[in-house]
């Protein structure tokens, strides 16, 4: 038979091994998890390259189309300012002599009505 001492000896070693390949086993999942972890970095490295180069493409074109916007809205600008100016022209032709002749053409219905007036009476 065993002793009390060999009995607590023993159940120390068995507790022992099984902490043991409790952490063999840990270690090894760990080891596992690292390894894709790697893979998917250098996965991660390559597809990185060409992503890059797809973005500075995009960057690029979208510069190209701010510079046509950036024209258009200074193109916009000047058609503004031509029809400001056309419409100063039109307004210093056209509105001058439309005031005059209105003017007129009340000056003349007044002395009509004036005339009708001191005829009436």
């Amino acid at each position: 038979m065993l002793s009390g001492g060999q009995v607590a000896g023993l159940i120390v070693a068995v507790f022992w091994a099984i902490l043991v390949a409790f952490l063999a086993f840990v270690l090894l999942r760990l080891a596992r998890l690292l390894k894709e972890a790697t893979k998917m970095v250098a996965e991660l490295g390559e597809q990185t390259g060409p992503l890059l180069d797809d973005m500075t493409s995009t960057v690029t074109r979208a510069g190209e189309q701010l510079d046509r916007v950036d024209l258009i809205t200074k193109n916009v600008g000047s058609v503004t300012q031509n029809a400001a100016a056309v419409t100063t022209t039109v307004t210093s032709v056209v509105g001058g002599p439309l005031v005059k002749a209105a003017a007129f053409s009340y000056g003349v219905r007044k002395a009509i009505g004036a005339r009708n007036q001191d005829g009436k009476r």
